[in-house]
């Protein structure tokens, strides 16, 4: 089985008003435990990891085990690459087989932004692996998250616009609001300044920092363009707390019974969030 293309299950979502889950995984074991779930629910699914996760397993590693995972599922499986930080990185992603790739240039200049993105797409696209770019920089939540760096700066539509036309990118990932890891207090969307982004851009729209959103914020940006959600803080809290609880315990101190009890408490994580994002029964 090959993997589905990103950009088809996400522009699906957007046609149909629900959006895809991506999750962050970083082994075999999690892999299997998002599949395991997706295609329990029948949902589409996107596994993701990034420079952070490379420090397990590097691109090809990566796309090897999950080419071969995906073989005993039926349910429409993307591989992306998420937040990669350099050109090379995200041409690594595509020499290793992932179906789609990020770089995230958004703390930088909009002029280097937009022309290294450019680049990528004149790679990407004539292989048929989706680009997504990253406009207004998306900030930390918490202290314990590795993604992004400083404060958030929220998307200017006209920005966005020219960008997303620039480029040529496939999916664009938007501020307003939203922020990785797990949020301290309730996060406040500027859905207004969703809702313009969206008027001005032609492109799919991806939520970072899925984790810890509100249901009722949530569907509301799906309403708004939000195809694609990114989930990583949640499922790492999952599988550390409860490796801290077994160990603390005194149980499992074999690794690999500690681990298939994490994985367990990570699939509840993933089938919230599969339902969450209105993608059961979508595969």
């Amino acid at each position: 089985m090959k993997f589905t293309s990103t950009i088809a299950l996400v522009k699906k979502a957007a046609e149909n008003g629900y959006a895809v889950p991506s999750f962050c995984v970083w082994n075999a074991e999690t892999m299997k435990s998002v599949l395991d779930t997706a295609s329990r629910l029948e949902s589409p699914v996107i596994l993701m990891n990034g420079w952070a996760e490379f420090l397990l397993l590097d691109q090809h590693a990566t796309a090897s085990i999950a080419r071969g995972l995906i073989d005993d599922y039926s349910i429409p499986v993307a591989l992306h690459l998420d937040h990669g930080q350099t050109i090379e990185q995200v041409m690594e992603g595509i020499r290793a087989g992932y179906v789609s790739v990020m770089l995230d240039y958004s703390t930088k200049p909009f002029e280097e932004n937009a022309a290294a993105l450019e680049r990528v797409v004149g790679i990407a696209h004539p292989l048929g692996i989706g680009v997504e770019g990253e406009l207004g920089a998306i900030g930390r939540a918490d202290t314990t998250s590795v993604e992004s760096a400083g404060p958030s700066s929220l998307t200017d539509p006209a920005d966005a616009s020219e960008f997303v036309a620039r480029t040529g990118i496939d999916m664009l990932a938007v501020s307003i609001g939203n922020a990785h890891g797990i949020y301290a207090r309730k996060p406040k969307f500027e859905f207004d300044l969703l809702a313009k982004i969206r008027d001005a851009v032609n492109v799919p729209l991806v939520l970072h920092g899925g984790s810890g959103t509100p249901e009722a914020d949530l569907k509301k940006a799906i309403s708004l363009g939000m195809a694609k959600v990114n989930v990583a803080s949640e499922l790492v809290q999952a599988v550390r707390v409860s490796l801290m609880e077994q160990w603390n315990a005194g149980k499992n101190t074999y690794a690999p019974f500690a681990f298939a009890d994490a994985m367990k408490e990570m699939a509840k994580v993933v089938e919230k969030w599969i339902r969450l994002t209105g993608a059961a029964g979508r595969a």
